[in-house]
């Protein structure tokens, strides 16, 4: 068996490290890029920490992170609506991002709860008229 020197997502540090390369893709992606730059209008200085915080909290149990995500998206869903193939993409940035730097069991539990979170919030939201 060969050995996989990618490391885990089992400190801040590596949550942190991806999390900077998951926006990098993002924000270079032509189909979520406007999204999260012309319709969220996010600022990376503020949104980035907050990201990092929500994805420490469910892979080490970290309590900074205390925002609702769902009323989040319910608002940007109200201002564009978000399509399932939007989560869907959204799901495969995320999986590429983790194969192309991480693996171990964090990095498969965060693979779970992001296809999990990408099912929710395509279910929770209503469908485009």
């Amino acid at each position: 068996m060969i050995a996989d020197n990618r490391p885990d997502l089992d400190s801040r540090e590596h949550i942190e490290a991806f999390v900077d390369r998951f926006y990098a893709r993002m924000l270079e992606d032509e189909q979520l890029a406007p999204i999260f730059l012309d319709v969220a209008a996010i600022d990376l200085a503020v949104h980035l920490p907050h990201i990092k915080d929500y994805w420490c909290k469910l892979l080490l149990g970290e309590q900074g992170y205390q925002r609702h995500t769902m009323n989040i998206h319910r608002q940007l869903h109200g201002k564009q609506p978000l399509r399932g193939a939007d989560f869907q993409h959204w799901l495969a940035l995320f999986n590429a991002t983790l194969d192309a730097g991480f693996a171990g069991e964090r990095t498969e539990r965060a693979r779970r709860v992001a296809a999990s979170i990408a099912a929710n919030m395509a279910a929770s939201l209503p469908a485009p008229g």
